[in-house]
């Protein structure tokens, strides 16, 4: 009686302490997270920088701007000069990012004609969106368009009216938009554009699913 009496009770302990192999490894299987209680990353509300309001530094719309800044005073040429010597050093400033507040160059948001509406295959002058919103200038020139692109996305100062930079980004401009076809309007190909950081598409680490991506060894 007494022997049958122990064996019970070892049998009880042994059921109480002791796991199968089976279910400790799947106790620790962070696959399976039915196996242990455990921190589900997917069911918590997590911070997603591409749903949530961002500010867009090509498309934001701001207090306004002083159309004086941006449209050319009247009786005040753009600066002349060798027209392929202007069109290279505009090619520079076009990268330059010391001409903005906020380490934006000209190329950052128009890379291969990126983020161009259709309306830039026009002559100018024409209607451009950016500049009926923000100054509600109905029409502009070319220069002015730089200027609006200097003072709007680039968080900076106009360039002098009769400044050779100014003269160089727009004929550089103009040269782009002799190759620019609409349709293409908005198009990226460079990755990392901080006009529109969420758009493209990137192979990421999912944590609703840390165990069901492939790995590349």
């Amino acid at each position: 009686m007494k022997k049958s009496l122990f064996s019970m009770i070892g049998l009880f302990f042994s059921a109480l302490f002791l796991v199968s192999p089976l279910q400790a490894a799947s106790a620790m299987n962070p696959c399976n997270p039915c196996g242990m209680k455990m921190h589900n990353p997917c069911g918590m509300k997590m911070h997603n920088p591409c749903g949530m309001k961002m500010h867009n530094p090509c498309g934001a719309k701001s207090a306004g701007v002083d159309r004086r800044k941006v449209t050319r005073p009247a009786g005040l040429p753009l600066k002349q000069g060798n027209h392929t010597k202007m069109v290279r050093e505009g090619k520079k400033l076009f990268s330059d990012t010391s001409l903005s507040s906020n380490g934006l160059s000209c190329n950052a948001c128009h890379t291969q004609h990126a983020l161009f509406k259709d309306t830039f295959s026009e002559a100018y002058p024409h209607y451009v969106k950016m500049a009926n919103e923000q100054a509600g200038v109905k029409k502009v020139e070319l220069d002015e368009m730089v200027q609006f692109c200097m003072v709007v996305p680039m968080a900076s100062n106009p360039l002098p009216w009769d400044s050779t930079k100014l003269a160089a980004l727009t004929a550089y401009t103009a040269e782009l938009q002799k190759t620019f076809k609409p349709g293409h309007a908005g198009a990226m190909k460079s990755m990392g554009n901080p006009c529109n950081p969420c758009a493209m598409k990137m192979k990421m680490h999912n944590p609703c699913n840390p165990c069901g991506m492939k790995k590349r060894w």
